[in-house]
């Protein structure tokens, strides 16, 4: 008879911030690499087949002085995620409550160095980002798929690109309303634009709602599909709109499938200083399961 290697008991917790839904696992005590980490999160991620999720995220040690803890995420396909915004909310209160709590908590990142803090009771995390890098408004597309998906957009009212990486990848494009886009089929269409290789994009479609809000959609990869938020995808959409004239007032509150999302800055939108994301952050479950 072959015997079967015993399994690992792994304890996760489920959280949510504003809709993206995450595993989180205390990393500091299993010390999974990130092949492994990969290979867990193509397979807990599955809706329908496993817990399911958006994405994995892993506590750390931090890797630099003066940092609280080091985050890992990875996304629903197994690739590593430079920074999900709403995912290191979602860790910064995990950290809080496995005792790493500061005024301000300083966390290592695949994307760098990032800040956050935690109001516990109202399970409100305000995000402290870099100023965004490469933005390029009006965004030349490559693929004649993403001409076509451009035009059609561009029939319902709008459809103009513009880039800009806010810890990841981003797509802006603006319409006239974003309940009348399949996000689906046009969302994977431009994020696999020629011109956007070898990383893609995510692609989020934004439309006015008010001086200071947005109405925001994206479609995420990683997930490659439509997500109820996210986080780096709200920064880019605010700033963005702000630049464009979509918005005039800040900070700007984001709205999208999931809740709201509030981004506020100092200074030029283009180069914007003490740049936050803020917003819930929910402990759905505890759980364990076998690995």
């Amino acid at each position: 008879m072959q015997l079967q290697s015993k399994k690992l008991v792994l304890e996760f917790t489920k959280m949510s911030g504003t809709g993206n839904d995450f595993i989180v696992i205390d990393n500091r005590f299993y010390h999974f690499s990130g092949q492994e980490l990969s290979e867990m999160a193509k397979k807990m991620c599955r809706r329908r087949l496993d817990v399911g999720a958006d994405g994995l995220l892993a506590l750390g040690n931090p890797s630099s002085e003066g940092s609280h803890y080091r985050m890992s995420y990875y996304n629903a396909d197994g690739s590593l995620g430079t920074m999900c915004g709403n995912g290191a909310r979602c860790l910064a209160l995990y950290a809080w409550d496995a005792g790493i709590q500061a005024d301000l908590l300083r966390f290592d990142s695949d994307a760098g160095l990032y800040a956050a803090t935690v109001n516990r009771p109202e399970g409100v995390v305000r995000l402290f980002v870099p100023a965004p890098k490469s933005y390029h408004p009006e965004f030349k597309m490559d693929s004649a798929g993403s001409v076509n998906a451009v035009e059609e957009i561009a029939g319902v009212g709008l459809g103009l690109c513009h880039y800009i990486w806010t810890g990841t990848e981003h797509l802006v494009v603006e319409v006239a309303d974003v309940h009348c886009i399949d996000v689906p089929l046009l969302g994977k269409k431009l994020r696999f634009d020629q011109a956007l290789q070898p990383t893609g994009a995510n692609v989020n479609f934004i439309a006015r709602k008010s001086s200071h809000s947005i109405h925001v959609r994206t479609f995420e990869k990683g997930v490659e599909a439509e997500t109820l938020a996210c986080g780096t995808g709200s920064l880019a959409a605010a700033l963005v709109g702000f630049d464009r004239g979509v918005v005039t007032e800040q900070p700007v509150t984001i709205h999208m499938p999931g809740g709201d999302l509030r981004v506020g800055w100092e200074g030029e939108a283009s180069q914007p200083t003490n740049l936050f994301l803020e917003g819930e952050v929910a402990v759905v479950y505890r759980a364990t399961t076998e690995v």
